[in-house]
C-alpha cells in the first residue's frame, strides 16, 4: 500500500499517477475518510483529556470536603464516559473504512515508465536471438503436441474442465526437466532455493496485494481460509513477514517452484486455445529483497536472470517495458520477457519481472535495520517469472518443430532428458 503520508501530503501526484495508469481506484473515498478518521481521532482525544482533567478535580473536590460538588461532576464524567465510547466506536469504524479503501489503491509507476492507456505503449528495450525460418508452414503447439501424442486436452476436459492439460510419456518427462533445469540455473546464479507450501491464508494474498482485489481470480478452498496459489511469489515474498532483516543481509535472492492456480476470471475467453492460459500450470519464481537504495539495480539483475534461461534453451525473445496502463496492481516497474512463437507469428509473455518498491513490503510488514542504525525501514520486493513452464514447453515445441513432425530438444535440456535430441510421435 501506499504510504499515508504521501497521499495526505501529495494527493494531486497520486491522482495523476492513476490517471495515467486508469485507474479507477477509490481515492477521493480514501482521502475524504482519512480526514473524518482523524478528525475524530481528535475529538476522542479531547474528551478523554477532558475526561482526565474531570476525574482529577473530581479528587479535589472529595479532598476539599466538597462533596455535593464532586458527586455532580462525577456524574457528568460518567455522561462523558458514554460520550467517550460512541467517539470510540465512530473512530474505530472509520479507521477500518481507511484500512479496506488504502488496499484498493494501486501502486504508483516509476517515473521511467512509458505513459499509455494499454500495451501499444509499451516500449521495446533489446531483443535477443533470431526468430527460425521454415522451410513449411510453421504450427501452433496446439497441433504440434497431440500429433506428438504429448498433449492431450480432450482427456483433461474430460477430468477437469476446459483450460487443463494431460501431459503424457515425453511431455510429462519434459515439464519435469524443465522445473528442474530452471532451478538450476537460478541456483548456480547465486539463488537460495526454497521449497514453499501450495495453500496460503488469506492474509498472504492481502500482503502481495491479490487480495482484495483480485479474489475472483483465485481458486479458495472453501470452509477455510486457504486459497490455492496463484504464484510462488505470494508464499515467497511472506516468508519474512513481521521480520527486520539485517542490511547487511540485503539483498535476498530466492528462487521457487510451484505449481500455479488461476480462476481467470478476468479473461474473457482470451487464449482458449493450448497452454497458453490454463487453470492450472507450473512456474519457478524469483523473488528479491532489497534496500531502497538497491532496488532497480536488482530488477535489471531479475531480469537478466529470466533472460538466461531463455538463452541457455537459444529461445528468441525481447524485453519490453510495460506501460502505466499495462502494469500489474502492484508494480512499480516491470519488464516482461516476451519469447518468440512461430506458429502463431507472435511475441508472448514468458516472464513478468517488477519491482514493487515498498508497496508489498507495507501491507505484508517487512522492513530491515539500517546498518548506519536507525529506525528499521520498508524494504523492497521484486518478483519475476524465472520462467513460466508451460509456456516454455510451448516455445521449444514450436520453435524447434521439424518438417518430418518431430521437435528438437534443446541441448542443454538433453542432460535432463537421458540424452534425448528429438520428440518423435508417441503411440
Amino acid at each position: 500500500m501506499l504510504a499515508r503520508e504521501l497521499l495526505r501530503t501529495s494527493p494531486e501526484r497520486v491522482r495523476a499517477a492513476l490517471a495515467a495508469r486508469g485507474s479507477d481506484a477509490p481515492l477521493e473515498r480514501l482521502l475524504s475518510a482519512d480526514v473524518r478518521w482523524r478528525e475524530a481521532q481528535a475529538e476522542l482525544e479531547a474528551l478523554k483529556a477532558e475526561r482526565n482533567r474531570g476525574s482529577k478535580e473530581v479528587g479535589a473536590l472529595f479532598a476539599s470536603g466538597r462533596k455535593a460538588e464532586g458527586e455532580a461532576l462525577r456524574a457528568r464524567m460518567g455522561e462523558l464516559g458514554s460520550r467517550i465510547a460512541a467517539a470510540e466506536r465512530d473512530a474505530e469504524a472509520l479507521a477500518g473504512e481507511v484500512a479496506e479503501l488504502e488496499l484498493a489503491i494501486p501502486n504508483l509507476p516509476h517515473e521511467s515508465v512509458p505513459v499509455g492507456a494499454d500495451e501499444t505503449a509499451n516500449r521495446t528495450e533489446r531483443t535477443w536471438g533470431e526468430p527460425p525460418t521454415f522451410g513449411f508452414e510453421p504450427r501452433a503447439h496446439w497441433d504440434i503436441g497431440p500429433a506428438l501424442g504429448i498433449l492431450d486436452f480432450e482427456r483433461a476436459a474430460r477430468i477437469s474442465g476446459a483450460r487443463f492439460a494431460v501431459l503424457w510419456g515425453a511431455g510429462a518427462a519434459l515439464e519435469r526437466a524443465l522445473v528442474t533445469f530452471m532451478l538450476d540455473v537460478h541456483r548456480g546464479n547465486g539463488y537460495r532455493e526454497v521449497y514453499v507450501p501450495f495453500m496460503v491464508n488469506r492474509e498472504a494474498l492481502v500482503g502481495t496485494g491479490q487480495l482484495p482485489k483480485f479474489e475472483a481470480d483465485l481458486f479458495h478452498v472453501e470452509g477455510t481460509d486457504y486459497f490455492l496459489v496463484p504464484t510462488a511469489e505470494v508464499p515467497v515474498t511472506n516468508l519474512h513477514r513481521g521480520e527486520v532483516l539485517a542490511e547487511e543481509t540485503l539483498p535476498r535472492r530466492y528462487c521457487a517452484y510451484t505449481p500455479c492456480f488461476r480462476a481467470e476470471a478476468g479473461s474473457h475467453g482470451r487464449d482458449v486455445r493450448g497452454l497458453i492460459r490454463q487453470h492450472q500450470f507450473d512456474k519457478v519464481e524469483l523473488v528479491h529483497l532489497a534496500t531502497p537504495e538497491t532496488s532497480y539495480a536488482e530488477l535489471d539483475n531479475l531480469t537478466r536472470s529470466a533472460e538466461l534461461v531463455l538463452q541457455r534453451l537459444h529461445l528468441p525473445y525481447r524485453v519490453v517495458t510495460l506501460s502505466t496502463g499495462d502494469m500489474g496492481f502492484a508494480a512499480a516497474k516491470t519488464h516482461d520477457l516476451e519469447v518468440w512463437l512461430p506458429g502463431q507469428q507472435c511475441y508472448r509473455e514468458i516472464s513478468s519481472c517488477s519491482n514493487c518498491e515498498e508497496f508489498q513490503a507495507r501491507r505484508a510488514d517487512l522492513k530491515f535495520r539500517p546498518a548506519a542504525g536507525g529506525r528499521a525501514r520498508h524494504l523492497h520486493t521484486l518478483n519475476g517469472s524465472g520462467l513460466a513452464v508451460g509456456r516454455t514447453l510451448i516455445a521449444i515445441l514450436e520453435n524447434g518443430q521439424r518438417a518430418d513432425g518431430t521437435v528438437t530438444v534443446p541441448e542443454a535440456l538433453r542432460p535432463y532428458l537421458g540424452g534425448l535430441e528429438r520428440l518423435a510421435p508417441e503411440t
